[in-house]
């Protein structure tokens, strides 16, 4: 046998498996790199089961963001502790987490907006009873209500002149009320004798309030108009909650369904005929559209499978993909609300 090296020939053959091979080194590079990134955006589920035989076409409206932009407002538990919980406040691109308040011996909840982004409202029940105050974020507070029983969800009118709440003050149902910004001129508007009305939010145009009413067993949907009038149910469902949304464009309403540890969001339109579920997770609650209508922010357990003090706030596209972790606490966050 010669010990002569031979060098070999190269063929066409050669150069496609070797530049086969460097394609699937390449890939998995990246995937390693993926796994292992902190900041990496989460990937949304690729297949869901609808709640409905119709799914329309959901697209971000013309003026969508491809960054999500704007503040998110919510509650957080800082402390751990139930009966603590404070108002929390970080912008869109997870810049500038602030803790507004800072009254450990009480809770603070609920929050919302402004229209000008620079001030929220929330309840407290600082005096013992929950009252709806107003914070800027110069940190001014100002108690707008006084002796109207225990108050809940409230929303200012895309006008900023009303402010919109519920009022717990009868036992056997919840009612809704609105009153002047400056808290003056109190007055009820919803009356459902034996059921109860929650987590109402304002139409785009402050003409109609979409909110959740019905026995606590099987509540549903309803659309009146501002006044009170007109009252009227758009869905009959299993599984339906409150904490619900109006899209910025008027055409989507957003909610979560689900038994407990198994909800998700879903989206429909304002008749309730089109329903779409666009989560496919684990928990998933409090849907907030962004001021554009291309991103909703929401509650989510998917990293804390059953944990109480699991709940973290995500974002995501109207269509469900590229869900993205806006905190990472060993606290609960819940309750966000998209602003300016």
């Amino acid at each position: 046998m010669s010990s002569k090296f031979t060098r070999p020939t190269i063929t066409l053959e050669h150069i496609l498996i070797l530049g086969l091979v460097l394609l699937a080194l390449t890939a998995t590079l990246v995937l390693i790199r993926d796994m292992t990134d902190p900041g990496v955006e989460i990937a949304a589920a690729s297949t869901f089961t609808p709640t409905s035989i119709s799914t329309p076409v959901l697209t971000p409206s013309p003026g969508a963001s491809n960054q999500p932009v704007g503040q998110i407002v919510f509650t957080c538990q800082v402390t751990g502790q139930q009966g603590q919980d404070q108002i929390c406040l970080i912008n869109a691109d997870r810049s500038n987490f602030r803790q507004l308040t800072g009254d450990l011996n009480h809770s603070h909840i609920f929050p919302s907006f402004a229209p000008d982004g620079g001030r929220v409202v929330f309840v407290s029940d600082r005096t013992g009873t929950f009252e709806i105050y107003e914070l800027d974020f110069a940190g001014e507070l100002q108690q707008l209500t006084g002796g109207l029983g225990d108050l809940f969800a409230p929303e200012i009118s895309p006008d900023g002149e009303v402010i919109m709440f519920t009022n717990s003050a009868d036992p056997s149902a919840s009612s809704i009320w609105l009153m002047d910004r400056d808290g003056s001129k109190p007055r009820q508007i919803s009356i459902l004798p034996g059921e109860g009305a929650w987590d109402p939010v304002w139409s785009p145009d402050g003409s109609q309030i979409l909110f959740a009413s019905g026995s606590q067993e099987r509540p549903q949907l309803y659309i009146m108009n501002s006044d009170g009038s007109d009252v009227r149910q758009i869905t009959d469902m299993d599984g339906l909650h409150g904490r619900i949304d109006w899209s910025p464009d008027g055409s989507t309403l957003a909610t979560y369904q689900g038994e407990e540890w198994l909800n998700e969001i879903i989206l429909l339109n304002t008749t309730g005929t089109e329903i779409r579920q666009i989560t496919n997770g684990v928990n998933n609650m409090s849907p907030s559209f962004s001021p554009d209508g291309g991103w909703i922010t929401f509650v989510s357990y998917m990293d804390n499978l059953r944990n109480e003090d699991g709940c973290e706030i995500y974002f995501m596209r109207i269509d469900g993909s590229d869900i993205r972790r806006l905190t990472d606490n060993d606290y609960c966050d819940w309750q966000p609300r998209w602003g300016p």
